[in-house]
């Protein structure tokens, strides 16, 4: 496969491959793993009879689940690389997904999500921004848009198409030929194609070759150093408050626009759309991203997400709701670029599995509570405005605490650089 695609009689660099071929695989992922989720909740709240804090407590156990696995995932990641990991996570996610299909007890239910839980945090982001960080240097960003272009449109094809699933026969068996079609994409891709890194120095040199090792920084801070200092914690603070306000949101989307009195169909098409306006951020994104602090851009990206909250305040207009849906997905798009950008910025490349992991504990368990506290509110007041206030007190709480982390980046930057003055004299 190295060698058919050829430019200037020279084979294209292999971390392209990569990037395609997870482009595809966390499309898949995170569209059935994640997003198909919001379609199903009402039917399976209809034949089941469980509350909604029950069933999304299900998706919020997957994430716990996850957050707990991310240290060890990302150990194995930096020392052994992510072929074998993403493989098994692949077949874990698909055997529990078909077992999803055939819930009938709420402890079975909650097996079938930690199941999904593990296998998912073995072969989404995670694992995969941490594969990325190793073959890609200075076109990282761009490496990263292109893994994240096509997932950010997981929800655009998922949506509709488990709406479509759905509507011909019924909620179960469209959570079994999803199981099989993960399975049958998923299991092949990250199999044959995933490799840990440049194999020699020929590969390394390929025209268009940005492997670390050809010339950025392959070291950089080791976890202790990285977890000691306040930037790490005050970005990791930042970023929580902005995917709790998020994925509150996003997981009830759906019944929260049939309560302003959307059709079902439509919710789930507007629902669809976020990912769309995902893409559009990330291609924004990008280019800022190698001229401008990661950091800042990070404030700048939350700030769009509590305006885009705002406007879903001001009534279930469709213009409202349509403002609501472009700038809410361009902030979720760009956020998912932010992160590894800043992380392999900051610290290098070398423990990026390991910070980075550390750093998803705590974002994972921010969006395990999400969806369940959601839940939990709508339960107790049968309204989602509560949800939205609070939802949006956090998504401001996120910008003020991501720019003082900018601040102290600065402060860094500016004691590194008198440091290297004086070593210079």
């Amino acid at each position: 496969m190295r060698n058919i695609i050829r430019k200037n009689d020279q084979p294209l660099y292999y971390g392209w491959v990569i990037a395609v071929s997870l482009a595809i695989t966390e499309t898949v992922g995170y569209g059935i793993l994640f997003y198909s989720f919001s379609v199903f909740l009402t039917p399976m709240e209809s034949e089941l009879g469980w509350s909604r804090a029950q069933l999304t407590g299900g998706l919020s156990v997957s994430l716990l689940v996850g957050g707990i696995a991310a240290y060890p995932i990302g150990v194995w990641v930096d020392r052994h690389g992510a072929r074998l990991l993403m493989t098994l996570g692949s077949i874990c996610a698909c055997i529990c997904v078909i077992a999803w299909s055939q819930v009938t007890n709420i402890w079975m239910y909650y097996i079938v999500w930690t199941g999904i839980g593990l296998g998912g945090a073995a072969m989404l982001y995670e694992p995969a921004f941490a594969v990325i960080a190793v073959w890609f240097g200075r076109r990282r960003g761009t490496a990263l848009a292109v893994v994240t272009f096509a997932a950010g449109l997981a929800s655009t094809i998922f949506i509709p198409l488990s709406d479509g699933l759905l509507g011909a026969m019924g909620w179960r068996q469209s959570v079994l030929i999803l199981g099989f079609v993960y399975g049958a994409i998923t299991i092949p891709l990250n199999a044959l194609v995933i490799r840990r890194g440049p194999r020699n120095n020929a590969e390394k040199a390929v025209e268009f070759s940005e492997a670390v090792t050809s010339g950025v920084r392959s070291g950089g801070t080791n976890l202790a150093e990285a977890i000691s200092g306040r930037f790490f914690w005050l970005i990791t603070l930042g970023f929580g408050l902005a995917i709790f306000s998020s994925s509150a949101l996003r997981v009830h989307f759906i019944p929260l626009l049939t309560e302003f009195g959307v059709s079902a169909s439509n919710a789930a098409a507007a629902t669809g759309s976020i990912g769309l306006m995902q893409v559009t951020g990330r291609i924004i994104y990008g280019p800022l991203d190698n001229r401008l602090s990661g950091t800042g851009l990070a404030g700048s990206v939350f700030a769009i997400q509590a305006v885009a909250i705002i406007s879903l305040l001001m009534g279930p207009s469709v213009l409202f709701i349509g403002a609501f849906v472009a700038m809410f997905g361009m902030s979720v798009g760009a956020r998912t670029l932010a992160r590894p950008s800043i992380i392999a910025d900051v610290y290098g490349v070398t423990h990026y599995g390991r910070i980075s992991s550390v750093m998803s504990i705590f974002l994972t368990a921010s969006a395990t509570l999400a969806p369940v506290g959601a839940g939990l509110m709508y339960d107790q007041f049968n309204s989602y405005a509560p949800v939205i206030w609070i939802t949006l007190a956090l998504a401001v709480g996120s910008v003020i605490v991501t720019f003082v982390a900018l601040l102290e980046e600065r402060m860094l930057h500016a004691g590194h650089h008198r440091l290297s003055q004086t070593l210079q004299q």
